[in-house]
């Protein structure tokens, strides 16, 4: 990335210097951080303090008093999820003054490491630097893509609003909330009503905004994983012959919405209108399509090259930015460049390194991968993020980076960020109807156009269909977004692969001839890369040989 590009010239496309005029104190802001960037994190963590003194998490922490970065290191160390799930559920029974001074809004549901989900805070000052954020990232958008403001754009979100806590506090996906947030200017060329977002069968909601999108001409698709750009188009064959009758009709009636109920129908009828059925069901051939919008970092790479047979021509994709339901770290100011500049406005950053140092955004090095701690208006202080960024380029004097994986031990294809302690809760479960008690196993994820896992076990006897069928369940009851991803076939059904007896022990006394202490090894509950597996497999095989 260049050192000093001008990313938000005055100059551009009509549509593009209307917004950049609209929204020019924001774009000096952005400059000026960038420009300095250690003034302006100490700034934005002067301000999260003091936003969350005479709170119950400041008072327990002893942080009424802390001033600086230094001093907050020195008082609170880096923490996960897990302390800060009872202040959050105190906020959730309507307790005031918990993490933050400023009221909670909203929670967002997302994957939790030791249990089913975790919920998010939202306050408006955080979620205020979230939108600033996107606004940058829109402005980038129209500026090089200026035929975008004669068409529609399709996004793929999932309900802002699934409940409420006990208290009455909204909760919901990260991706609706966003969706529902975007200045009138950017909701104005959605083509899909919210109403078909919220329809709560994954297959029915995917028709639905299929049906609402063939009737407008979209010019971009936006998503966070790949993996939905190839589910769109593997529906659109699946389900051609009932979206054309139904665009032929001006219905919503054929296929998965044949047995929608009247009351889930009746607020998507208004805005149905006749339309001629595509000949080439590809999206590239069946709309204007200019660009597609979605993560390009770390495993989401592998999918991209699928793109293009699947959506039948080449379209170029634009990274959406490295963020997460907790944080908005970096902004793409190019579609040309797969780096982000990080976002200092947002959140503070902390960088933890391979040997454990702790670093702030102005100083890091060029090439290396770093670890990446936040502190925000929601409340969240020292929150160990698990995303490790490798630092690429800079802009102006701010580090320029890519998402690299997520850290620890963690299985991902679609976003649902399947934990080892949550697999082995799952199999704890499943054991409980099944005799699985002390079977080694190992879980493995498969890249495809459609993902899937795979469980090895030492097990036979046992009807392989049923122990599928209920460790799916099990994962999806432990992880709300595997849940997900399954009804939406986003992720295949679970498999499972049996082994000889014997593999495991097979594969320990390899590991421990090669050098591994026999008292630490530990069979492999996740396989988190393909040597790993290709070890396990060559055992089995082996084992099988001389069974």
């Amino acid at each position: 990335m260049p050192r000093d590009p001008r990313a938000f010239e005055r100059h551009g496309n009509p549509a593009y210097r209307l917004l950049r005029g609209v929204h020019d104190p924001l774009i000096r802001r952005f400059e000026r951080a960038v420009a300095d960037p250690e003034q302006a994190q100490r700034r934005l963590l002067a301000s999260i303090l003091n936003g969350l003194r005479g709170t119950a998490f400041s008072r327990d922490h002893g942080l009424d008093g802390v001033r600086s970065v230094e001093e907050l290191r020195a008082r609170l160390p880096v923490g996960r999820y897990d302390r800060f799930e009872p202040y959050i559920q105190r906020i959730a029974r309507g307790e005031r003054r918990v993490l933050t001074r400023q009221p909670v809004i909203h929670f967002l549901e997302t994957s939790g490491t030791t249990g089913p989900a975790k919920w998010i805070p939202v306050t408006r000052a955080w979620a205020s630097g979230v939108s600033d954020a996107q606004t940058l990232w829109v402005l980038g958008l129209v500026r090089e893509h200026a035929s975008l403001a004669q068409g529609a754009a399709l996004t793929l979100v999932s309900p802002a609003v699934k409940g409420r806590s006990p208290s009455g506090i909204p909760y919901g996906s990260n991706t609706g909330r966003m969706h529902l947030a975007q200045p009138w200017w950017v909701r104005r060329r959605y083509p899909v009503p919210y109403e078909a977002y919220c329809l709560p069968d994954p297959e029915q909601r995917l028709y639905a905004v299929l049906r609402f999108a063939l009737q407008a001409d979209v010019r971009s698709i936006t998503t966070a994983n790949p993996t939905t750009v190839l589910l769109i188009a593997r529906k659109l064959q699946e389900h051609a012959a009932a979206l054309a009758a139904d665009l032929e009709g001006g219905s919503l009636e054929h296929g998965p919405a044949a047995s929608l109920s009247p009351s889930l129908r009746a607020p998507l009828l208004p805005t149905l209108r006749r339309t001629p059925a595509p000949m080439d069901w590809r999206p590239a051939q069946l709309w204007g399509l200019r660009v597609v919008n979605c993560w390009k970092g770390g495993l989401a790479s592998w999918f991209l090259p699928r793109l293009a047979p699947a959506l039948g021509a080449h379209v170029p994709v634009r990274e959406v930015g490295i963020s997460a339901s907790e944080s908005f770290l970096a902004v793409p100011l190019s579609g040309v460049e797969d780096a982000c500049v990080a976002w200092p406005l947002g959140e503070f950053m902390e960088f933890v390194a391979d040997d454990g140092s702790v670093r702030g955004l102005w100083q890091l090095d060029q090439g290396a991968e770093y670890r990446v701690v936040i502190s925000g208006h929601h409340g969240l202080l020292r929150y160990d993020l698990g995303d490790v960024v490798r630092i690429v380029g800079r802009y102006r004097d701010a580090p320029a980076m890519v998402f690299v994986r997520r850290h620890g031990n963690q299985l991902s294809a679609t976003g649902e960020k399947l934990t080892e302690t949550q697999l082995l809760a799952a199999m704890a479960a499943t054991a409980s109807s099944l005799a699985l008690d002390g079977a080694p196993f190992t879980l493995r994820l498969f890249l495809d156009d459609c993902p899937w896992y795979e469980l090895a076990i030492e097990a036979p006897g046992l009807d392989p269909t049923r122990l599928a069928v209920l460790l799916d369940e099990q994962l999806g009851l432990h992880n709300v977004e595997y849940a997900s991803k399954r009804r939406s076939g986003r992720l295949a059904p679970l498999r499972v692969r049996w082994l000889p007896v014997g593999s495991y022990a097979l594969l320990r006394r390899r590991a421990v001839a090669a050098g591994t202490p026999e008292g630490q090894y530990k069979h492999p509950s996740m396989a988190l890369s393909a040597p790993a597996w290709e070890r396990l497999m060559l055992a089995a095989r082996d084992q099988g040989v001389t069974s």
